[in-house]
């Protein structure tokens, strides 16, 4: 899991994975368009996504396609956050739960 952490915690690589979330299978010069970014450098970032586990490609032909793998964020977001939330709503109704058992005793 940390190379997922890893991976994720470069805002260029972040915006790679949101790029590939709106239009899936795009081509590294798809993924260059418009950015600014050198093709040697996008790269190097792909391929510590693959690596990570978070894109996922395919050839056609010629062309490389890439595809975002949600699995290891959803496993993130299953261990991590998921987690917290659940002791965040426990607390919620516990507190509403306590709130109108003062009410209900006139307190």
């Amino acid at each position: 899991m940390d190379i997922v952490f890893k991976a994720l915690a470069d805002e260029t690589r972040r915006q790679m994975l949101d790029r590939l979330l709106e239009k899936p299978g795009q081509t590294l010069s798809d993924m260059v368009s418009n950015t600014g970014m050198r093709r040697q450098s996008a790269s190097k970032h792909l391929k510590i996504l693959e690596e990570a586990g978070l894109v996922v490609s395919r050839r056609e032909g010629r062309e490389k396609l890439h595809f975002l793998n949600p699995v290891p964020i959803q496993e993130i977001s299953h261990r991590w956050v998921d987690k917290f939330s659940k002791v965040r709503a426990e607390a919620i109704l516990n507190l509403k739960a306590a709130l109108e058992s003062d009410e209900q005793t006139g307190g």
